[in-house]
Parts: C-alpha cells; sequence; structure tokens
C-alpha cells in the first residue's frame, strides 16, 4: 500500500520540493533507496551520501537544502531524524493488518486483574491476580506482570518482559540464604516502552517505579525498589542495581551498570559499559571504561592501575617535604 508525497506531507507537515504525486512504495536507508522510496538525512557526516542517493524523495533540514535541491525532491523539515520517527508511525498505521481479538485466547488473565476496555493482551500473557493495565497498553508475546503491578496508559511491553518478578532479597544465616520476601510491587507511569526480556523486579517493601515516559530497550535488568525518573531511557543489556534513584531526561547507553542506593541527577548521561559507582549530582555525560587494548599492555597496564593508590601516597609525602624545605 503505497502513500503520495502529499498524502504523507499533508499528514506531517514539511515543505514539500517536488511532485507531490510521486508515489512511495518503501522507506529505505539514504544509501540504498531507489526510485519509489523514501529517506532522510540528519547526520551532517553523511551529507556525502546525498548526491549519490537515487532516492526517490529525501527528508532534509535547511543546512543541507541546497544539495538537496541539485539531486532531486525532497521534504524541507527542522528536524529530519524526528520527521522520520513520526514518517515510521505514519507508515505502520497506513500499513496495519486488521486488529485481531484484544485479548489474546492463549492469554492467562486472573479473574482479579483489572484490563482496560482499550488494552491489548498478546499470546501466552499472564496477567496476575490485582495487577492493572491502562488505556490503550499492550503486552505483546509471553509477557508476565505479577500481582498487584500497575501500567498507566498507552505503554508497549515487549515479548518475554516480566514485570514484578521478586527483587533479589537474602538475608544470610549460618552459610545459607533465608528469602526476604518481597511485598512491593511495580508502579510503571504512561507513555513507557519496555523492551524485549526486560525484567523489572517488584519492591521489598515500597514499589519499584518506573515514571511517565521512560524508555527501556531489551535484556535490562530493573532491581527491587529503583526509581527511574520521567523520560530516561535505558539502552540494551544496561542494568540498575537495587533502590538506585536515576533522575529525569537521563539516558544509560548500552550494557552500562549503575551500583545500588546511589542517585543520579536529572540530564545525567552515562557511557556505553560504564559502571556508576558513586552518586552523580551534576549533569553531564559520564564515561567509566578501561580501555581496550592487547592483553599483553592491557594486563601490564592493569597491574600498574593496582599500585596507583601507593603511588599517590608517595607523591603526598614528597609534596609535603618540599613544601616544609620551602618554608625553612
Amino acid at each position: 500500500m503505497a502513500l503520495q508525497l502529499a498524502a504523507i506531507v499533508d499528514a506531517l507537515g514539511g515543505e514539500l520540493h517536488g511532485d507531490g504525486g510521486r508515489t512511495i512504495e518503501r522507506l529505505a536507508p539514504l544509501q540504498t533507496a531507489g526510485q519509489n522510496e523514501l529517506t532522510f538525512l540528519s547526520n551532517p557526516k553523511f551529507v556525502k551520501d546525498l548526491a549519490a542517493s537515487r532516492a526517490g524523495c529525501v527528508i532534509v533540514s535547511p543546512a543541507v537544502q541546497e544539495a538537496a535541491a541539485a539531486r532531486g525532491d525532497f521534504i524541507l523539515t527542522p528536524d529530519p531524524y524526528l520527521y522520520f520517527a513520526r514518517l515510521t508511525q505514519l507508515w505502520k498505521a497506513h500499513h496495519a493488518p486488521p486488529k485481531g481479538e484484544r485479548i489474546h485466547p492463549s492469554a492467562v488473565v486472573h479473574p482479579e486483574a483489572v484490563i482496560d476496555a482499550t488494552a491489548e493482551i498478546g499470546p501466552l500473557c499472564v496477567v496476575e491476580r490485582g495487577a492493572r493495565i491502562g488505556a490503550g497498553t499492550v503486552l505483546k508475546s509471553r509477557v508476565t506482570v505479577s500481582e498487584g503491578c500497575v501500567i498507566g496508559a498507552r505503554c508497549l511491553v515487549h515479548p518475554g518482559a516480566v514485570i514484578g518478578a521478586d527483587g533479589f532479597g537474602l538475608a544470610p544465616h549460618e552459610g545459607t540464604w533465608v528469602k526476604i520476601e518481597q511485598l512491593g510491587a511495580v508502579r510503571i507511569g504512561d507513555d513507557v516502552e519496555i523492551g524485549a526480556n526486560t525484567c523489572i523486579d517488584r519492591g521489598a517493601l515500597e514499589d519499584t517505579v518506573i515514571e511517565d515516559g521512560v524508555k527501556l530497550d531489551n535484556l535490562i535488568q530493573i532491581g527491587h525498589n529503583v526509581r527511574i525518573g520521567r523520560n530516561t531511557a535505558m539502552a540494551g543489556c544496561s542494568a540498575v542495581a537495587g533502590s538506585a534513584v536515576i533522575g529525569p531526561n537521563c539516558t544509560i547507553a548500552g550494557a552500562g551498570m549503575v551500583l545500588g542506593h546511589l542517585t543520579l541527577a536529572e540530564g545525567v548521561h552515562v557511557s556505553a559499559a560504564s559502571l556508576v559507582t558513586r552518586s552523580i549530582h551534576k549533569p553531564g555525560q559520564y564515561t567509566g571504561v578501561f580501555p581496550i587494548d592487547e592483553n599483553a599492555a592491557w594486563e601490564k597496564n592493569a597491574a600498574t592501575l593496582r599500585h596507583l593508590h601507593s603511588l599517590r601516597e608517595r607523591v603526598k609525602a614528597l609534596e609535603k617535604g618540599l613544601a616544609q624545605d620551602n618554608k625553612s
């Protein structure tokens, strides 16, 4: 099901320079798009690919308008990446297959769970006693929502996610472990997206809280009693240990880790594979990665790093001695 450029611009805005009757059959990358395909350019480092692109139309910003005009049809917009995001939503809505049953026959929904009349529950999902699913929320296949957990409106939970498994609470006793029952739940706000096989543990006493607009990628672990602020985004394989508090509008890149009981302020951005070992109270970009190297060189550097504290103490002693010499 194709769309004409004029219809796209009517729906999304932007300024069309070219043939509004051009039929678009597919969205495609800049480098491979063909005559009946629509693409976008947002990263300046790919400007060199614009002239060579065979795309029927390109979404561009005013900064590259001249180059786009020399190439062919284009849609002008201040933020091509945002425009493309909205275009994908339009495209999916236009090409969506007819909806099936709202609650799949294979789903297991406890009689005491509360499911909004507009929510959708996919195949093999489990929604346990006392759980609540808000308006317009979609649970894809094999999602588990444990007892007492709450998911707000317009959320999207991808296959295999587990909401409300027990947090990791154990008390040591004579060489064994005694389980601490997890008596809290999970509360998820509105417009949250949770990736495939992500786990959000229920709280020990109070609830684990995911605020409005949070976006979690695949294979993320959120420990018990964590709180994640609104509009924070976390990439795949990242993890947050119990009772950590992450502020609003933060980002945690892939495989980033946050230790328990720490606090991250609003606007903190953690680089990929970084380990956060202390609270961060100032917005900004933070990185804590020991650089990759040839193994022999890495081992030497790691060995040197082990002596860093003693070296620091020696330098302090030398500085103190020099200061005393200068006084005498």
